[in-house]
Parts: structure tokens; sequence; C-alpha cells
């Protein structure tokens, strides 16, 4: 009995610092950061970049969630979304969190520039202390547009994994992060709808506590349109093909329909199935540039 208590509580608290790690964005990371390497060449993605560089991006990104987790553990505790997190529960301590933090982001830090490249690995670099620090230290409490200006940290995997094989920036991997910075306005104001009335509790300014629902609803519409806009860009610079552009055309007017349900009011709970739709757009954009990258079609 002693035996099996010893082996739960051991299993728990890896649980808790998985959960530090935020490994459901990070998967999401992942799959972008695995396109942009993907996209950046037709000779096939070296072994020890493709599975190094990518943990080396996985483990930085790991270590920023951490730290979004000490930064924010007090509010999280009156939110209903985050009142479990390790840290919010005591069953983590602050300093344990930031120290499990460093570890990874020195190990993301180690892997890439031993197995990618520099650029590759100070641009990762920036990224986390973007998200870490900028963000989630002074833009998140600090204005209504932290969103849309901390984005660009959140937009980084896919010109991650471009110049881990390539070196370079090119106007290709920017456009991707462009495409992801569209796509991040609408995705998080359609959560922060959602939990509108934890935001105002914990005093952090969001939107639509500051400017109220109609109006976050209005530029939820507007970015998505943006965002239909700049994802048939790929195409547009002869990055994609038509296959892209169908995938492109027919998810970013599913996305503008949930935009356009949100704005109506016109569905139960739309605020947060237009979230959860986002997440699969983009998901589904980029598994189709990859798969219009290496079975195009033409016409």
């Amino acid at each position: 009995m002693a035996t099996l208590i010893s082996e739960r509580g051991a299993q728990a608290i890896w649980r808790d610092y998985l959960e530090l790690t935020k490994p459901k964005v990070v998967v999401l990371m992942l799959i972008t950061s695995l396109v942009g390497m993907f996209l950046a060449t037709r000779s096939g993605v070296p072994w020890t970049v493709l599975l190094f560089g990518n943990l080396g991006i996985a483990l930085c990104a790991g270590g920023a969630a951490a730290i979004n987790h000490v930064v924010d553990r007090r509010i999280d505790l009156e939110m209903a979304r985050t009142h479990k997190r390790p840290l919010a529960q005591g069953r983590v301590a602050p300093a344990a969190a930031l120290l499990f933090a460093l570890v990874l982001s020195v190990a993301g830090m180690a892997l890439l520039l031993t197995f990618t490249n520099a650029l590759a690995a100070w641009l990762t670099l920036a990224s986390l202390i973007g998200y870490a620090v900028i963000y989630t230290g002074f833009l998140k409490r600090a204005t209504p547009q932290n969103i849309v200006i901390g984005g660009l940290a959140g937009a980084a995997p896919p010109l991650l994994g471009w110049v881990a094989v390539t070196g370079q920036v090119t106007a290709e991997p920017l456009l991707l992060v462009l495409i992801i910075f569209a796509w991040t306005p609408p995705h998080f104001w359609a959560l922060a709808i959602h939990r509108k009335d934890e935001y105002a509790k914990v005093n952090v300014p969001m939107l639509p506590v500051t400017h109220g629902e109609h109006y976050t609803k209005v530029h939820i519409l507007l970015y998505t349109a943006m965002l239909l806009a700049v994802s048939v860009m790929p195409f547009a610079i002869h990055m994609s093909g038509p296959l892209y552009l169908a995938a492109a055309v027919l998810l970013g007017a599913r996305f503008l329909f949930w935009a356009v349900v949100l704005y109506r009011d016109s569905r139960p709970h739309a605020a947060i199935k237009t979230f959860k739709f986002s997440i699969w757009y983009l998901f589904a954009l980029f598994i189709a540039l990859l798969v219009d990258h290496y079975l195009p079609l033409t016409f």
C-alpha cells in the first residue's frame, strides 16, 4: 500500500510539471514549426534538425509557459479555467517552477545551438523573452491590445522551423508568421468574451472588459476578414498551389461564418465555439500548406 501511494504521488508530481509546459499549446506550436521546416526545402529535412530542432523549440516554449504559470499564479487561482493549475493550488513552488523553466530553456538553447544554427537559437530565445517577459510580465496587465502586440512571440514557430533548416530569414516564413499574427486576436478574443467576467474579476484589461463585447466582436470580425486575405497570400506569391488556395478559402470562409455568428449572437455559446474552431482552423491550414508543398496540383 505504501508503495502504491508513493507511485501515485510521483505520478502526480510528474503531471504537475508537465502541465507547467502547457503541452497542448506546445503541440500546436510544433505543428507550425514542423511545417516551416518542411516548406523550407524539397530535399528533405536532416533528421538531426527535425528531431533536435523541434525538441529545442519545444523545451524553450515549455520554459516560457512555466514562467507564465509563475507570474499568473495569483490570478489563475481566481479563474475557473486555471484555478487547478499546479502553482495556483500550491502543488509546485514558484522557485521550483522557475528552476524548471531555466533548465528547460537552457537545454532547448543548447540543442538549437548544437544541431541547428545560431540564428534559429537566438530567434527562439527572443520569442521566449517576448512571451514570458514582455507579454506575461508587462503587456497582459498594461493594455487591452496585449494579445495583438504580444501575439508576435506566439507567431514565431514557423519562422523558427524555417530558419533551423536554412539559417536565413526570407519572405516566405515571415508570411507564415503574419498568418498566425492575424489569427491570434480573433482566436483569443473569442475566449476572452467567454471568460469576460473572470478577467474583470482579476483586473486583466482584456478587450471585452475594457471596451465591451460588441466592440470586441466587431474587431474579431475585422481581424478574421484580414486573416482570410492574408491566408491566400502564399498562393499569390507562388509559395503554394491551388490545393492550399482551396483549403485557405474554405477554412477562412468557415472562420468568417463563426465570426458573424458571434457578432450576431445567433447561436448559444458562440464565443467558445468560435475559439474551438479557431484551433482546428490553424491546424488544418498549416497541414494544407504541407500537403500542397509535396503533392502539388496543376490545372
